[in-house]
């Protein structure tokens, strides 16, 4: 279990998304099943790229790296997505989701 930070990151992140985007789905349009299935066919899937990321890295000499070069993207894409559906589900003021994405890109001036 040498990794299992990667494993519990990689979950964590989809489960959020997940959890927040089918409670935005809810409000909008209703429950989907097949929308709900996809949060789970995304975390097996992404568990099955780590694990294969992590065996080359085992088998390789100098690719120590390779894991959080390609998982730090996707970890860092499905917490925006979080923060989005949390902001559509009602869970975040869109003002506040506003000035927290000013701050990330302040170099760009403020909204007006």
């Amino acid at each position: 279990m040498g990794n299992f930070e990667q494993y519990l990151a990689l979950i964590a992140v989809v489960f959020v998304d997940g959890f927040f985007g089918i409670v935005a789905g809810i409000k909008r349009e209703g429950f989907q099943t097949r929308k709900a299935v996809r949060v789970l066919q995304r975390a097996i899937g992404w568990m099955i790229f780590l694990t294969v990321i992590l065996m080359v890295e085992k088998g390789f000499a100098g690719t120590a790296w390779l894991s959080e070069t390609i998982i730090i993207p996707f970890i860092v894409l499905q917490l925006i997505s979080a923060l989005k559906n949390a902001s559509m589900a009602g869970f975040i003021k869109a003002e506040e989701l506003n000035k927290l994405l000013d701050r990330i890109d302040n170099h760009k001036g403020l909204r007006s």
